[in-house]
């Protein structure tokens, strides 16, 4: 079960470092033992001992001679196994690149570390990305902290349970379809996802292209926007990269009162738990209180987003895949007696049955004769949900509605039912769609499952995202 947090506020942490009254190494090792102490959960795939301790005796040294440290100095962090981080290896999760060193770091990480944070461990994840549960992880299931025999959402389950068992102030996820918000609402943490190109994808083993971004995982909207701040901005070896707002991302002002707020009706319907929708209807209502303009807003192209996902992109997957033939690194089949047996074998044992269903399908809908039918039609639909989008915030600042449409679901419950898999992400899919930035933010428990309520703004207002994210986390703490 998640407990109150031993961490302070991220800045806070700072501070006391500067200061001199903590040291780095005492909080590597805090960190260091809980992990050790939580292993049941498994949201752990490897820890940086020796790499995280040097790295703070580092810091502790540059405090002792009065120099100035960064403003993450000494706070430990979990990354996803799919970001690349000397000190361990690198496997996504996956049985294809076991053993797999990496050959630098990414740009995220060392932005991280550059501004003194400290990565102790890399955490569990479907393999690939590919998952909503952390049940598709080629290693083991990560387990809720608030249920063990739940499932702590996924990709990105790994580093939200990590969050949620005080493992560290903060870990690092990615989101393609929904992978940092929906374990974030299982978990009962905050969830980032920051428009697409604000942070850098080097290094971060690729799912979606057109997709994938990368964001914190946090105990409150402070801490991850303090971690956005390290993270955004322009890097030359990420094309798709964007610049980053003028200001700090971590200016906050009371701004419900000044805001139109749009509940995306769609999103309130058919298929969301009564006791989802009744904790979001409460949030709405202290959002009135406080004087925000709430109202309902309609995304008719949002009951597509899912039917567009599950397109465009497997055809993304399917081509990002294809680089790991058993040839140049990861898992070899070594007795093969020919070239051919080599990719059959190695990428046959190497994947897992979800990477394969995504190749394929992906591999299908791009094919000749089809690619007209899906591929082409998908992304006009998802043109069409851009649209959408975009006249919805020439009406509203923001969108609002759940993060998922259920609290956690058992392990095992929906495995055997890839259809039933991919509805945990009906919410979270128009955002990455329309390359939008949104969020999820604890509103309440069920039961004592976590249900988290999820706010979208349009593209480059990340600011003002987490300005009314703070604002609302404070009003239904």
């Amino acid at each position: 079960m998640a407990t109150e947090s031993q961490w302070l506020p991220i800045a806070r942490i700072a501070e006391q470092m500067q200061s001199g009254q903590i040291k780095a190494r005492d909080l590597v090792e805090r960190s260091l033992k809980t992990i050790a102490g939580k292993r049941e959960f498994d949201a752990i795939i490897a820890t940086l001992d020796g790499r995280a301790l040097a790295r703070a005796d580092e810091i502790d040294a540059m405090v002792q001679k009065g120099d100035t440290v960064g403003a993450l100095a000494g706070v430990p962090f979990i990354a996803k196994d799919n970001f690349l981080v000397f000190g361990a290896d690198t496997t996504a999760a996956s049985n294809i690149l076991r053993g797999f060193e990496a050959p630098y770091q990414a740009t995220a990480i060392n932005r991280l570390e550059a501004a003194g944070a400290i990565c102790v461990a890399k955490a569990n994840l479907d393999a690939f990305a590919h998952g909503a549960s952390t049940e598709n992880s080629d290693f083991f299931t990560t387990k809720n902290p608030h249920d063990k025999t739940r499932v702590p959402g996924g990709s990105s389950g790994g580093s939200a349970a990590a969050v949620a068992l005080d493992m560290a102030p903060f870990a690092l996820g990615t989101d393609t379809g929904g992978s940092i918000r929906q374990p974030a609402s299982f978990t009962g943490c905050v969830g980032y996802k920051p428009t697409y190109g604000l942070v850098s994808r080097s290094g971060v083993v690729a799912m979606g292209s057109s997709l994938d971004v990368i964001g914190p995982i946090a105990r409150t909207v402070e801490d991850a926007a303090l971690v956005l701040d390290v993270m955004a901005g322009i890097d030359p070896l990420d094309s798709t990269t964007i610049s980053r707002d003028s200001s700090s991302y971590t200016k906050f002002d009371d701004i419900i009162s000044r805001k139109k707020i749009g509940i995306i009706k769609e999103h309130m319907g058919e298929g969301v738990a009564p006791n989802v929708k009744a904790a979001i209807e409460a949030s709405v209502q202290k959002l009135k209180d406080a004087g925000a303009d709430v109202h309902e807003i309609s995304l008719p192209s949002a009951t597509l987003a899912l039917a567009v996902y599950y397109i465009l992109m497997p055809a993304e997957v399917s081509s990002n895949l294809s680089r790991y033939d058993g040839q140049r690194y990861g898992y070899t089949f070594a007795d093969a007696k020919d070239l051919d047996e080599s990719y059959t074998k190695s990428r046959g044992r190497g994947f897992g049955k979800e990477a394969k269903r995504r190749i394929m399908m992906g591999t299908y809908v791009l094919s000749s004769g089809y690619f007209d039918a899906y591929y082409k039609k998908a992304q006009t639909v998802r043109t069409k949900l851009i649209n959408e989008f975009n006249t919805a915030f020439e009406q509203v600042d923001f969108l609002l509605g759940p993060t998922a449409p259920t609290t956690a679901f058992k392990i095992g419950e929906n495995a055997s039912n890839p259809l039933a898999m991919y509805l945990a992400d009906v919410m979270t899919v128009a955002a990455p769609l329309a390359g939008i930035p949104a969020i999820s933010i604890p509103a309440g428990e069920s039961e004592g499952l976590p249900v988290g309520l999820q706010l979208m703004a349009r593209s480059h207002h990340d600011r003002e995202l987490l300005n009314l994210a703070h604002a609302t986390e404070e009003l239904l703490a």
